[in-house]
């Protein structure tokens, strides 16, 4: 069951969800009738086209084609046509134990044409950190995009019964404690 706002609130406030702006906004202010809107932070990852032929997911660890880029508060970045970044939301989270987390775009921004995830859209039980979103602009004309801006809302669903490989237990978690946007790392589940 997807929790209304009130619950969301409730949560929030008693600490069974933990959700912290890391530019000190109210979160309360962010909260939909079943959602919560997440932010831009001032820190993307873009990839170097130039300077990479093919990427290869064996060797993926080689990140000389990714650049990271951090920008001041409200500032714009021009998202190209076909540019793909990952960018962090500005809010981290610590998803507990009986909740899951889908996160869709907001409609706003798919308007524009501008996807914000493809896949990942699903955050498990235990997973505790800031969220690197997938971006690519789709559209014809480049589109800005502003650090603080909100872009992405969760909806929070309840689980059926407990969870015994929670995210924060399981080997394996490669994007726990993140802060900054993570690129993959695929390259650990080849070997």
């Amino acid at each position: 069951m997807i929790l209304a706002d009130s619950k969301i609130k409730q949560r929030l406030k008693d600490g069974s969800l933990e959700v912290i702006s890391l530019w000190n906004y109210d979160i309360n202010e962010q909260i939909w009738p079943a959602s919560l809107d997440f932010r831009l932070w001032t820190t993307f990852k873009i990839y170097r086209k130039s300077r990479q032929t093919v990427i290869d997911s064996r060797t993926w660890f080689d990140k000389e084609h990714i650049e990271t880029i951090t920008l001041n508060d409200w500032d714009k970045f021009v998202l190209h046509p076909g540019d793909f970044v990952l960018w962090v939301t500005m809010e981290k989270i610590k998803i507990p134990y009986d909740l899951v987390a889908r996160c869709e775009w907001r409609s706003s921004l798919w308007r524009l044409w501008v996807i914000i995830h493809s896949t990942a859209g699903f955050i498990d039980p235990g997973f505790e950190g800031t969220i690197t979103l997938e971006m690519t602009n789709i559209n014809e004309l480049p589109i800005a995009l502003y650090v603080g801006m909100r872009i992405w809302q969760f909806a929070f669903e309840t689980i059926d019964w407990i969870v015994e490989n929670t995210y924060d237990k399981r080997k394996g978690s490669k994007y726990m404690n993140q802060i900054l946007p993570e690129e993959s790392r695929i390259t650990s589940d080849l070997y």
